[in-house]
C-alpha cells in the first residue's frame, strides 16, 4: 500500500467505540445501494462485537437521534443528504463523531463541478470539461470538446443520470437526463481506455482495480447488477504505473481535504498519463463494491475493513475518544 500523510488510530476493544449508529438508506437516488451497503456494514460490526444499531434518516429524525445518545456514527449514506456534507455538518453540530471526510471535503467531492475546478487549479490531470445549464451550453461544449462526450449531473453518484454521447443526435436526451437531477451538469471529454479506481484507507492507497465491462460504460447496472463486469486487481502488472495510480489518487484525495477512507476514479488512454475523474467519500460496500475488493487484495477482510473505517471516526471528535488508543501508520 502506498502511504499518505494520515495515520491510523488503532482500536483493539469494541467497547471503546461505545454505541454506534450505522446510518444508511436516506432519501437520495442511491437509497437502494445505501441499504445494501449499510446492512453489510452493520452485520460485520455486530460480528466483531461492536454495539451497533441501524439508523435510516429517511424515517427517523435527528431530534430522535440526539435523544438516543450514540457515541459515533458509521456513515453508509450515498449521494445527497449523506455524502455531501449535510449529515456531517449536523453530526458536528450535535458533537457526534462520524466516519470519513469532514463537511467541506464531503461537499467538494460530491460536487463534480467544483472538484474539477480544484483539480485543474492544482495541476491534477483531469479530462477537459464544460459546465452546462441548458441545451445551448451543451451544443457549445460539444463543439469545443468534440465527440464522444460524457454528460453527468453535478451532484449525483453511482453513475446516476450519466450518459456517453457519441453523436449530436444523442446530446439533447443526455442533457435533459442530467439536468433532471441538478441545476447544472458536466460535459466531459470521453477518455477511451482503461478505467482504474484506487481506494484510500487511513492515509494509504490500496491496490488499484481495473474495470472491464461489456456495457457502453461502467454505469449503475454494471456496478451493482451485472455479473459480466470484470475486476482486475492490481489493475496493472507494471509496478511503476501502479505507483503512479496510487500517488495520483492520494494527491486528488488530499487536495479536496478528504480523510479516513474513500475511492478515487481514474481513466487512462493508451500511451497517455492517467487522469482523475472524481473522488467518492462514501463508496459502496455491497457485494459488487470496489473498496472491499481492494482491501481483500491488501489482506484486509470485510469485517476488518468495516472496523478500520469505524476507527476513522476517532479523527472527527475528541469528546468521545477513548483513552489508551495507539497511533501508528499500519
Amino acid at each position: 500500500m502506498t502511504a499518505g500523510t494520515e495515520t491510523r488510530i488503532v482500536i483493539g476493544d469494541p467497547r471503546d467505540f461505545g454505541r454506534v449508529a450505522v446510518m444508511f438508506g436516506g432519501s437520495s437516488s442511491e437509497r437502494e445501494v445505501s441499504l445494501q451497503s449499510g446492512s453489510a456494514v452493520l452485520k460485520a460490526l455486530l460480528g466483531r462485537g461492536v454495539s451497533a444499531d441501524p439508523w435510516d434518516p429517511a424515517g427517523r429524525s435527528l431530534r430522535e437521534f440526539a435523544k438516543v445518545g450514540y457515541d459515533r456514527v458509521w456513515i453508509a449514506l450515498h449521494g445527497p443528504g449523506g455524502e455531501d456534507g449535510t449529515m456531517q455538518g449536523a453530526l458536528e453540530w450535535l458533537g457526534v463523531p462520524y466516519t470519513g471526510s469532514g463537511v467541506l471535503a464531503s461537499a467538494l467531492a460530491m460536487d463534480k463541478v467544483r472538484s474539477k475546478h480544484l483539480f485543474r487549479a492544482t495541476g491534477i490531470s483531469t479530462p477537459a470539461y464544460r459546465v452546462v445549464r441548458d441545451r445551448q451550453d451543451a451544443v457549445l461544449a460539444a463543439e469545443e470538446l468534440g465527440y464522444p462526450l460524457v454528460c453527468k449531473p453535478a451532484m449525483q453518484g453511482s453513475s446516476i443520470g450519466m450518459s456517453k454521447v457519441f453523436e449530436p443526435g444523442d446530446l439533447d436526451q443526455a442533457v435533459s437526463l442530467a439536468l433532471g437531477f441538478d441545476d447544472c451538469a458536466l460535459i466531459e471529454r470521453c477518455i477511451v481506455g482503461d478505467e482504474i479506481t484506487v481506494a484510500v484507507l487511513q492515509g494509504r492507497a490500496l491496490p488499484s482495480i481495473r474495470i472491464e465491462t461489456p456495457r457502453v460504460f461502467y454505469d449503475y447496472r454494471a456496478k451493482y447488477e451485472s455479473d459480466t463486469t470484470r475486476y482486475i486487481c492490481p489493475g496493472t502488472d507494471d509496478s511503476d504505473l501502479e505507483e503512479q495510480y496510487r500517488d495520483l489518487a492520494l494527491r486528488a484525495f488530499n487536495e479536496l481535504g478528504c480523510s479516513g477512507w474513500g475511492r478515487v476514479d481514474l481513466m487512462q488512454s493508451r500511451g497517455e498519463e492517467p487522469e482523475v475523474l472524481e473522488v467518492n467519500t462514501v463508496p459502496g460496500m455491497t457485494s459488487h463494491s470496489l473498496v472491499p475488493m481492494a482491501a481483500k487484495a491488501a489482506g484486509i477482510d470485510f469485517g476488518e475493513l468495516c472496523w478500520r473505517v469505524l476507527e476513522t471516526s476517532l479523527a472527527t471528535g475528541s469528546a468521545h475518544k477513548p483513552s489508551g488508543i495507539a497511533v501508528n501508520g499500519a
